[in-house]
C-alpha cells in the first residue's frame, strides 16, 4: 500500500495540469472513500498513534533536531512575519523566513530577558524552528498551527481566556522588541521582509511511544520525518522525483509518500504522479490510497483503469456546507 498525502483538493482544482491530469482520472476511476476532517494532522493520527492529543509538534522536532526533548515540556515559538493593513495584522510567513543561525542566535538573546521574566527558555535551535522550554508544570493554552493562520488576522487565534493572557501580552513584548530591532533594517535593505513577531504552536511532551502500520516515509514535512524517527522506521527526504526510488518500493511495503507542500503542478504530474501510473500498470505498487489535505480521499488499484464508462472530469471542489455536510454525514454513518 502506497499512502500519497496530496495538497488540498481545491488547490489542485485550481491548478490547469492537476485538474486535468492523473488525479481527475484516479478520482473517476478509483473508489472514493468517506470525507473526513480537514488538516494534514488528520490523516497523521491515522497512521501514527500515540497517547494524547493534539499532537506535540515541539517536542517531536526538537527530539528530531537535538535528540534532547526528554520529559520536557516544549513549545515552538517560530520566527514569523506579520504585516498590519486597514483591518488586520495578518501573518504572511512562518518559520523559514532566510535567517542565518547568526542571525536568529542574535534575535533570540535580544528577546531571551522578555521569556526570563515569564519563567521560560528560549532556544533559537535552527533558523526556522525556535523553542521554549516550559516548565513542566506549566498549563498550556490551546495554540493554533501555523497553517491555519496564514493569510488571516492573526488575533482571531490568538490563545484566549485566562490561560492565553500572559502569551497574549508575551507575543505583544516580543513585536515590539522585533520591530526596533536593528537587523531587521537590514534585511529590509537586502529586500528580505522583517522577523517582526514569532508563533507560539505545537507544545507537548514526547510520547513515550509511537506505533505505526508504516515501513517507510518520504517527506520534507520536519513534523512527519519526527514522527517517523520516533516510531523507528525509515524515513528520508524527497529526491527530485519519484523515478529515482520507484525500484525501491517492494510490493508488501506500507510506504507514506508525502507530496502535499509541492507547488509546481506540471513538476508533480511529471515527476511523481505519472510514474506512478506506470507503477500500478507494471505492478510495482498493487494499491495507492490518495488523501487530500482537505479530508478527501479515493482508493485506486490496477484493474480500476478498465472502468472505461466512468466519465472523467476536470477535478471540482465543494462548498464549504457541503463539505461539512460530508463529514458529518460520514461521522454518522460510522458511529
Amino acid at each position: 500500500m502506497l499512502y500519497l498525502l496530496l495538497p488540498n483538493k481545491r488547490r489542485c482544482a485550481t491548478d490547469p495540469v492537476l485538474a486535468k491530469g492523473t488525479l481527475s482520472r484516479w478520482l473517476a476511476q478509483g473508489n472514493q472513500q468517506p470525507v473526513q476532517a480537514r488538516g494534514r494532522d488528520t490523516i497523521l493520527r491515522q497512521r501514527f498513534q500515540f497517547d494524547g492529543s493534539p499532537t506535540p509538534v515541539a517536542a517531536l522536532t526538537r527530539e528530531l533536531d537535538r535528540h534532547d526533548a526528554g520529559k520536557h515540556l516544549w513549545l515552538r515559538a517560530d520566527p514569523a512575519y506579520v504585516r498590519a493593513d486597514m483591518a488586520a495584522a495578518r501573518m504572511l510567513a512562518c518559520g523559514e523566513l532566510g535567517l542565518t543561525q547568526d542571525e536568529a542566535d542574535t534575535l533570540g538573546a535580544t528577546l531571551q530577558p522578555l521569556f526570563d521574566e515569564h519563567g521560560f527558555e528560549l532556544e533559537t535551535t535552527t533558523p526556522s524552528r525556535w523553542y521554549i522550554r516550559c516548565p513542566t508544570t506549566e498549563s498550556l493554552p490551546e495554540f493554533a498551527a501555523p497553517d491555519a493562520v496564514l493569510g488571516d488576522d492573526l488575533y482571531l487565534h490568538m490563545p484566549s481566556g485566562d490561560l492565553g493572557k500572559r502569551w497574549r501580552r508575551l507575543l505583544s513584548e516580543v513585536q515590539i522588541t522585533l520591530h526596533n530591532h536593528p537587523l531587521n533594517a537590514t534585511r529590509t535593505a537586502r529586500g528580505q521582509v522583517p522577523i517582526n513577531s514569532v508563533w507560539f504552536w505545537g507544545g507537548g511532551v514526547l510520547p513515550e511511544s509511537i506505533k505505526t502500520d508504516l515501513n517507510r516515509v518520504i517527506s520534507n514535512d520536519e513534523v512527519l520525518l519526527a514522527l517517523a524517527a520516533r516510531a523507528q522506521i525509515v524515513a528520508s527526504t524527497l529526491p527530485n522525483s519519484l523515478n529515482e526510488i520507484i525500484a525501491t518500493l517492494p510490493r508488501e511495503e506500507s510506504v507514506l509518500l508525502d507530496i502535499g507542500d509541492l507547488r509546481d503542478g506540471a513538476a508533480i504530474e511529471r515527476g511523481w504522479l505519472a510514474p506512478l501510473v506506470i507503477a500500478l500498470k507494471n505492478g510495482s505498487i498493487t494499491t495507492i490510497r490518495l488523501s487530500f489535505a482537505s479530508g478527501e480521499s479515493c482508493v485506486v488499484r490496477p484493474t480500476d483503469r478498465w472502468r472505461f464508462w466512468r466519465r472523467i472530469e476536470p477535478l471540482q471542489t465543494i462548498s464549504d456546507a457541503d463539505e461539512i455536510a460530508s463529514i458529518m454525514s460520514s461521522n454518522d454513518a460510522s458511529g
